[in-house]
């Protein structure tokens, strides 16, 4: 990957996505404004823009396996929304496993005594974040 593009990390609800990119050298994960998703045209427009902006070369979907590790109806919508994006944006897209990154997004907010007002504009970017860093953190221990 040239060092001045960047990986988005996108935290996949009905609701909302939450959205960290890294830095340019892809150490470090920076949340972004959570995308309120309307429907798959609009959502993929915003998607676009937030590519665009950032000069993004993969992203990582988080995929929310069950505790067993054995994947289900949300994990199937991430990996049918992972497709989505490798057609749309010809990019790579990386399924990581995304199991208890919104409960440590949670203890988070918790230690730093976010009020739950704020918590919701932030649970799902914080979680993006998370689910970045691991990703960095694992392609940093097995460069490929």
């Amino acid at each position: 990957m040239p060092p001045h593009r960047r990986i988005l990390a996108l935290d996949l609800g009905s609701r909302r996505i939450g959205l960290a990119v890294s830095d340019a050298l892809g150490i470090t994960a920076q949340g972004l404004p959570t995308l309120h998703r309307r429907n798959k045209r609009e959502d993929l427009f915003q998607l676009a823009k937030v590519i665009r902006q950032y000069d993004v070369a993969e992203v990582v979907l988080g995929n929310p396996l069950r505790m067993s590790g054995d994947a289900g109806d949300a994990s199937s919508r991430s990996e049918d929304f992972a497709a989505l994006l490798r057609e749309r944006f010809q990019l790579p897209v990386h399924l990581i496993d995304e199991r208890l990154t919104t409960a440590e997004a949670h203890r988070v907010l918790d230690a730093a005594e976010v009020p739950g007002v704020r918590r919701k504009e932030m649970i799902d970017s914080l979680a993006a974040v998370l689910i970045l860093q691991q990703f960095l953190s694992t392609r940093e221990q097995n460069p490929q």
